[in-house]
């Protein structure tokens, strides 16, 4: 299955990664590999310590434990690619590239919605604490996380199937580290007019909404907390949302910079936004939600010394 594209004369795509100089590849392979290391120990950690602690078992754990789960998935369909392209394998061939692509926009956005549903359990439990266990019940969550996994898959799909009909002629090298959209649009020798519509419109819309409903919960929330009366309160309700407005700042940042721009602003410079969404949130999420969170150092101790034990 070499040529997928037929009107392509493009088998296989060379990724330049972070740095095309020889003396940078060692330590960068060093590096990323450490961090891909710590992602997968550190996320397999909150999984492990959520489904062990009975205390642990309600909606705003097990929407976390999914969310670890997903960016373990994101994080090994990226890096140890990349760490191969830092020893000596830096092409990939064209079906790999879109399978590539297809599953870090699917990850991605799973990411994104599961952000969303975090902050509508935040939201129940701080403006409608009486309702919460009606509202948030566990065929509801189910339902939540399922619409989460699933729905992404038709954004992928459309944005993979519109890249395939265009055509790749001489130029075959990605200045990136993972098969993205916008080098992938910058190579081709054919109109991608209609690509950039669909992104700017449709793609808008995918990343844009889940940060709107984010940000309508947050005002509800901070509204309902500035009416409580007691110092004491408030704090323990901003600490339950403030891990969680700490990785929506930096997973929608890094996104809303490198995407929501035309493509002929698009350079090489977004490389380095593009790591903190794709590879510096999924290392943090685990020291972000565990550092910030009594029940879940908790859970972490517990699950430590049954190990040790």
């Amino acid at each position: 299955m070499e040529r997928v594209n037929q009107t392509s004369s493009v088998s296989e795509f060379i990724l330049l990664g972070l740095s095309s100089q020889p003396e940078d590849q060692k330590p960068l392979f060093i590096l990323f590999l450490t961090m891909y290391l710590v992602t997968i120990t550190g996320n397999l950690l909150i999984i492990l310590a959520i489904h062990s602690d009975p205390q642990l078992q309600t909606p705003m754990y097990f929407f976390l434990s999914f969310l670890s789960f997903t960016d373990i998935c994101f994080t090994t369909t990226i890096v140890p690619r990349m760490l191969l392209s830092f020893l000596s394998e830096k092409t990939i061939s064209y079906a790999g590239c879109l399978t590539q692509m297809y599953f870090i926009y699917v990850l991605a956005n799973t990411d994104s919605f599961l952000l969303v549903v975090m902050a509508f359990d935040r939201y129940v439990a701080i403006c409608d604490p009486f309702h919460y266990v009606t509202t948030m019940n566990h065929h509801r969550c189910v339902l939540l996380v399922a619409f989460s996994c699933s729905f992404p898959h038709f954004h992928s799909l459309l944005h993979t199937l519109l890249l395939n009909r265009l055509t790749f002629c001489d130029n075959n090298v990605i200045h990136h580290f993972f098969c993205d959209i916008n080098p992938l649009l910058k190579l081709s020798c054919s109109s991608t007019f209609l690509n950039e519509i669909v992104i700017m419109s449709e793609g808008s819309v995918v990343l844009v909404t889940p940060f709107v409903c984010i940000t309508f919960s947050y005002i509800r929330i901070l509204i309902t907390v500035l009416k409580i009366p007691s110092a004491a309160g408030k704090r323990k309700a901003f600490s339950t949302c403030g891990s969680h407005l700490t990785v929506v700042t930096l997973f929608y940042g890094s996104i809303f910079y490198v995407y929501l721009q035309p493509l002929s602003n698009y350079t090489v410079r977004d490389r380095v936004a593009t790591l903190v969404y794709t590879v510096l949130t999924s290392i943090l999420n685990p020291f972000i939600y565990s550092l910030r969170n009594k029940d879940l150092k908790q859970g972490l101790r517990k699950l430590m010394g049954r190990r040790k034990s």
